[in-house]
């Protein structure tokens, strides 16, 4: 993994994958998904094991221990997206397509909510662009940033009520 991070070294890489895969597939396929949806979420982690690798600190956790806090990772958001309803506003009628007037006020609210996050103090627009742009979880901004998970989520949770408050005649 040293190899991986600090020289990108892909032999060293084919290696940790040849071994790690096998056992995440089992790991995953234990926790009672299919053998496609292991395989997907293995290749998913393998490849954010090669993106991230530069957060790897082997004073911190052993390979092991931090491939399959990826992999459990990984797995928690997958669970919790396809348990996730859709929002009314998102689900549109066969038949239906956007006018001038709807692309007009969409762009219109992206535009108000760019600028209520400037407005946000840095540490909270930061950490929701993580989290939301990002698509970081908590722990995965923890790890990146080495803030506090308690100092992520609060950052987050006063970002967001600060954006409630600016955003608060958009809903009509």
């Amino acid at each position: 993994m040293i190899a991986v991070r600090d020289n990108r070294d892909r032999a060293a890489f084919a290696a940790l994958f040849d071994f790690f895969a096998p056992r995440l597939k089992g790991f995953m396929m234990r926790s009672g998904l299919s053998a496609h949806q292991a395989e997907e979420i293995v290749q998913d982690v393998m490849l954010t094991i090669w993106r991230k690798a530069a957060m790897f600190d082997p004073h911190r956790a052993q390979v092991s221990a931090w491939i399959y806090q990826i992999a459990r990772n990984r797995q928690i958001d997958i669970a919790r997206k396809e348990r996730r309803p859709m929002p009314e506003e998102l689900k549109e009628e066969p038949g239906t397509e956007a006018d001038a007037s709807q692309i007009l006020g969409l762009e219109q609210e992206a535009g108000r909510l760019k600028q209520a996050l400037t407005k946000l103090k840095p540490e909270q627009r930061e950490m929701i662009e993580k989290a939301y742009l990002g698509e970081l979880t908590h722990q995965e901004i923890s790890a990146q940033t080495g803030l506090p998970l308690g100092t992520i989520k609060s950052r987050i949770r006063l970002g967001l009520e600060r954006l409630r408050h600016e955003l608060k005649d958009l809903k009509q």
